[in-house]
């Protein structure tokens, strides 16, 4: 599962330095979540962080991105073996 901003989102710029996979950016006028890049923290925190810091309660999964906890292992394992864009040095998609 990948999580999704929705339109309460107040651009409080508190999620997108919480995201360890750097799925999270400013989209033409809220944040938004790449599913790409999303594994809802798995691989690092017990929950996903821009949920725990979220002042609004916006970020609820995406049904359009329903994933299984291996899938987002898979994913998680997939972004490390990748790096992160800043380490490839490019915007490459996964």
């Amino acid at each position: 599962m990948a999580l999704l901003i929705t339109d309460d989102c107040i651009n409080c710029d508190v999620c997108e330095p919480e995201c360890p996979n750097q799925a999270i950016s400013l989209g033409p006028v809220i944040y938004q979540i790449d599913p790409k890049r999303c594994t809802e923290c798995v691989g690092h925190f017990d929950e996903p962080q821009c949920v725990q810091v979220c002042p609004v309660a916006c970020i609820p999964v995406d049904p359009e991105h329903i994933e299984s906890k291996e899938s987002l292992w898979d994913k998680y394992r997939r972004l490390q073996a990748a790096g992160t864009p800043q380490e490839r040095g490019a915007d490459t998609a996964l």
